[in-house]
């Protein structure tokens, strides 16, 4: 069995921090990424009215609109 470099560097250094030995490591290792995560939450934009009085969705077009078309 060959494991990649990535792979050796966290066994190793799960032994190093844990004072662990080889195969009790690589168990540890393997059992931690068998648990199961929780799905992260779905992303969800709130929006709150401002009031304002102009549509900023086009900056340039709003800057005009406030300072006149020399402003460009």
């Amino acid at each position: 069995m060959r494991l990649d470099d990535d792979v050796v560097a966290a066994v190793e250094r799960i032994r190093r921090d844990a004072g662990m030995g080889l195969s009790e490591a690589l168990n540890h290792l393997a059992r931690s990424g068998m648990v199961e995560r929780p799905s992260p939450r779905a992303f969800k934009q709130r929006t709150v009215r401002l009031g304002l009085r102009i549509d900023v969705s086009d900056v340039a077009d709003a800057i005009e609109t406030l300072e006149g078309p020399s402003a460009r």
